[in-house]
Order: C-alpha cells, then structure tokens, then sequence
C-alpha cells in the first residue's frame, strides 16, 4: 500500500505534453494577435496624432508613459512571472489537502492561491505610485512643469495606474486557468478605448484650438485601465463553470503550519517571488534604462525622436516576440517543472519511468531550439531590409517634420538592435520559467554588473562622444548582448544537467538565407536614393524584399 505521505501518481499536475503544447500555442496565437489588433490600432492614430503633437509633447507623454510602466513593473512583475511558473512543493500538498477535503480540487486551491497572491500587486503598488508622482514632479525640468495641465494629467495617470492593478486578480486568474480569450478581449477592447478617447481629445482640443498639453494621453490611459477591470470581470464573473475559488481575497486551509503565510499566501512562491523581485529591479533599470538616460541627458525634442524612432522600430518585438516570451514561459516552466514533481515522485515510489522525464525534458528543449532558429532566420530579414527602407517609410507615415529629425538615423540604427531584442527575450523567458531562487540571485548580481555597463556605455555616448540617440542604441546593444551571454550558458548548462543538449549550431540560418539576406542587403543600399524621390519605387523595393523573404 502506498503511504498516504508520499505524492501520488495520478494525482500529479496534468502531464499530457500534448495538451500544455495544444493550450500554450493557442495562447500564444491569442497574444499575437491581440498585439497585432492593438499595435495597428495604435499606429493608426498615432499617424492622426503624429499631425497634431510637437516632438516636445511626444516627449513628455513618454516620460508619463515611463512614471505608469515603472509602477506596474515593481508592484507586480516578479508576481506574475513566480505565478507563471508551476510550483513542485504546492503540487505535493494540493494532494494533500485534496485526501483530506475532497471537495477542494487542487486547482481550486491553485487558483485562489494565484488571486491572493495577486492582491499583494495592489498592496505595493498605492505606496509606489505616489512616491513615484512625487519624484517625478520634483525633479522635472521647467520646460515640463510650464506644459500646461501637466499636474492634472500626472494625477490622472496615477490613478489609471492604480485602477489597473486593481485588475490583477483577473489577470492573474485568467492565466491560471489559460483563459487566453478573456485575456484577449479585455486587451483589445481596453486598447481601442485609449486610442480612440486620446485620437478624439486631440482633434477637439485643436479645433477648439486649445493647448491641453498631455492631456489627451492621460484621458487615454484612464480609459483603458476602466474598460479592462469591466471586461475582465463582466468574463470571469459570468463564465458558468463550476471552479470555486473567489476574485477576493479568501483564506486557504494549509497542508502544514509553514506553507502559508497568513492562511493565505503560499511561503514558497513568496519567497520566489521576493526573488525576482530582487532581480527585476536591475531588469527594469536595463529594460528601461535608454529612457532614463535620454530623460536625463536630452531635450524634448531628442526624447520625442527618439521615442518616435524605438515605437516603430519596437513593433515586432511587441506585436510577435513579446506574446511568445510569455507563452514560452508558461510553456517550459509547466513542462521542465512537471520532470522535476515527476522525478521527486519518481525517488519516492520508483513508478515513473526516466524515459518520461526525459521526454519533457527533450520537448522543452526542441521548442527553445526552434524558437531560437525561428527567431534568427526572422532576424536575419529584419536587418538585411530595416536599416535601408525604415528611414523612407518614416518619411511617408510621420511627415517632414520627424523626417528632419533624429528619428530616421536612430530608426535605422534599432533595426539592427532588434535581433539582440528577440533573442534576448526568449532566453530570458527560459531563465525565469526554470531558475531556482540561488539561480535567481546569481542573475541578479550579473544584473548590477551589466546595468553599471550599461549606465557607463550611456554616459560616454550622450555625454562624451555626443552621439545623441543614436548612440545609445548602441549602448543597448552592448547590454543585450551581456544578457544574452550570460543567459544562454545557464539554458545550455541546464538542459545539458538533464541530459539534453543544445548548440550555437543548432540556430544559425543556413548558408542560403544569408546569401539572399546579403543580395537583398546590397540592392536595397545600391537603390535608397531613389526610394526617397519616388513612392513607385519604395513600392518596388518592398516587392523585392518580399521576393527575397520568401527565398529565405
């Protein structure tokens, strides 16, 4: 007989490969194309936009963007990535509570246990996004503080900032239970909100011919954080199923005195998460720090450039890359997560087959092989194309006025940032799916090494060398690079410990994409001068470089 102590097979997570793989790409198809819907959108208006705002505006409503991105970011981010990963320890004693109370199904209790945890997200960030406000206020140069209703239009984005968190808990439950489609709804619709509230405050404001300053962008925002707490509850509160964990904050009966932390927070992912809490700070300060840097050491109208020029280069990575580095986390922390449950199972009662162990870990490991690949033959396209038709399409989408800017050469410069972005991203997704908390802390002092880099490289191209925005791509890249080293040893070394394998081989193109990427690379060069004279042949360029996709 088997000891009631000890996990049971059957009642491990859901093993079926297939499943997670089928539930994870339909995520990810629903991410992609929630990101495509909004970010074609969002380009739309902002051609409207682009005609009626000032590089100086598109400046300060940057830097409200940055204020809103940095709250979210420390009140919730290492909260979601430790609830997106599967927790060993809490499938143990899920089992256990499911003998002793039946009628509490484990992924109930997971799924409370995500909605407590969420709750934390909103506790943290109150304090944050006053304290923020307040910095920013503080230190804001006179050229912001003379813009006029720029304290109304920060007291709007607080309190959009808060109101968004307080949609947390439905977001946090909605991923529990793979509930992409809520989570695309709400997206989109929350999206089109924003845009369409700030496109029609801009054109009343100019037609009333009054100065509203960021106004507009701050309604926007209000707008969306509203429209995406109806959406989610209006979905999760009239879903029908028969789950019965609760959107509040509920008490949960513990398997031991330990395992949690006020009868309703689980120790063990606390404590993952005070990790990557560590981590993320560094993260932030490299993910965000371009912004800074150009806050701190450029105008407004170098900041409106500049955002102007990483807003469109960023489209891909947003639109495509980013749904696909979540999805890949949910992905390889559910699959590598199980080999660990089902090999401690395994050490327990000899019932699980190292065979079965290994096929996790060798499915984990051909999906980041050919997501990597994937990626680099996409990369490979966007750097032999980019760097001679961006500054062009520039030109016929935002106008003279931005075309005479930085934007064009800074534009240009991001194309060839973008892989690093990419690769980087889907690494990093691996990294935090599968680290353990010491792993965690490893990171986060490699973290503080690269953002010291990072600040110096900074320094030396917008101070010394005056390179402007363009050097601090440069500097960027620098970065990514450092983390995508740093990263691809720990998934090699990791994978190698279970017996797969993965090599630089394994995601290089092949010799004839780069010989097509090379040819398409030259004609583009030999014929921008007349790209810039003509529409006709912007169009034939495009043709050709579709050409030259396809070959690829």
């Amino acid at each position: 007989m088997t000891d009631k102590s000890e996990p049971n097979i059957e009642d491990a997570p859901d093993r079926s490969t297939q499943s997670i793989l089928s539930r994870t790409t339909k995520g990810a198809t629903y991410l992609i194309l929630v990101q495509v819907a909004s970010r074609a959108l969002t380009f739309l208006v902002n051609q409207i936009l682009l005609r009626f705002l000032s590089p100086e505006l598109l400046g300060i409503s940057t830097q409200l963007d940055l204020y809103a991105t940095s709250v979210l970011f420390f009140a919730r981010e290492s909260l979601r990535v430790a609830l997106q990963r599967e927790d060993v320890e809490g499938a143990e004693q899920n089992t256990k509570i499911h003998r002793v109370d039946p009628k509490l199904k484990p992924q109930d209790r997971k799924a409370q246990e995500v909605v407590n945890l969420s709750y934390l997200a909103i506790a943290l960030g109150l304090p944050l996004a006053f304290i923020f406000a307040s910095l920013y206020i503080r230190n804001a140069n006179t050229p912001v503080l003379q813009t006029p209703y720029i304290q109304p239009s920060l007291n709007i984005y607080l309190l959009a900032t808060v109101l968004e968190l307080c949609s947390e808990p439905c977001f946090a439950l909605a991923q529990q239970r793979m509930l992409y489609g809520v989570r695309a709804s709400a997206e989109t619709l929350a999206t089109f909100t924003r845009c369409l509230l700030t496109c029609a405050t801009v054109v009343w404001a100019s037609k009333a011919d009054l100065t509203v300053g960021a106004l507009p962008f701050a309604i926007g925002q209000i707008g969306y954080a509203a429209i995406l707490n109806v959406v989610y509850l209006t979905k999760l509160t009239t879903s029908g199923d028969d789950s019965r964990q609760s959107l509040l904050l509920k008490s949960i009966s513990p398997s031991s005195p330990s395992s949690l932390l006020l009868d309703r927070f689980p120790s063990s992912r606390l404590n993952l998460a005070f990790n990557i809490y560590a981590q993320s700070i560094f993260k932030h300060v490299l993910t965000t720090g371009d912004s800074l840097l150009v806050a701190a050491f450029t105008s407004l109208q170098s900041q409106g450039a500049y955002t102007l020029a990483t807003n469109y280069g960023g489209l891909v990575a947003r639109m495509v890359f980013q749904p696909v580095e979540e999805s890949t986390r949910t992905l390889l922390g559910r699959l590598l997560h199980q080999s660990a449950y089902l090999s401690k199972v395994s050490d327990n009662t000899h019932a699980v087959p190292s065979s079965e162990r290994r096929e996790l870990v060798d499915q984990a490991a051909t999906y980041l092989r050919t997501m990597l690949r994937l990626y680099s033959i996409i990369s490979t396209m966007i750097v032999a194309v980019g760097p001679s038709l961006a500054p062009v399409l520039l030109r016929f989408v935002a106008g003279s006025r931005w075309s005479d800017s930085e934007a064009p050469s800074v534009l240009s410069t991001y194309c060839y940032y973008i892989p690093l972005l990419a690769i980087n991203g889907i690494l990093e997704a691996f990294v935090s799916a599968v680290a353990t908390p010491a792993e965690l802390r490893v990171q986060s002092v490699w973290m503080i090494a690269f953002s010291a880099a990072f600040a110096a490289t900074g320094f030396l191209v917008l101070k010394v060398s005056d390179q402007g925005a363009q050097g601090l791509v440069l500097a960027n890249a620098v970065n990514m690079t450092c983390r995508i080293i740093w990263s691809w040893q720990f998934a090699a070394g990791h994978l190698r410990d279970r017996g797969a394998a993965i090599h630089v081989g394994d995601i290089v193109p092949n010799f004839s994409v780069l010989i097509s990427a090379v040819g398409t690379t030259w004609y583009l060069n030999a014929m921008s001068h007349k790209f810039h004279e003509s529409i006709n042949a912007l169009v034939i360029g495009a043709a050709i470089t579709g050409v030259s996709v396809l070959l690829m």
